[in-house]
């Protein structure tokens, strides 16, 4: 599993979500770097996980979200 945040959009801290998304995880890659979201990343928290981007209004419904997919992705 790949997730892939933006470091310069201002809709999301890196330094808070990086250790949230390893909890949810441990074993995935984490790529950080411009996603090409920026309109998006502007207000809101986002990730792309495994070319499925998942937005969020703030960090916390991010992780339920991104926790919601992974539980999906895991049952197939």
């Amino acid at each position: 599993m790949i997730f892939k945040i933006c470091d310069k959009c201002k809709g999301t801290n890196v330094k808070t979500l990086v250790p949230k998304l390893k909890k949810l995880k441990p074993d995935a890659d984490i790529e950080i770097g411009c996603q090409g979201f920026c309109g998006i990343g502007r207000t809101n928290s986002f990730v792309i996980v495994d070319h499925m981007p998942i937005i969020a209004e703030n960090e916390n419904d991010l992780i339920k979200s991104v926790s919601e997919y992974i539980q999906r992705d895991e049952a197939k």
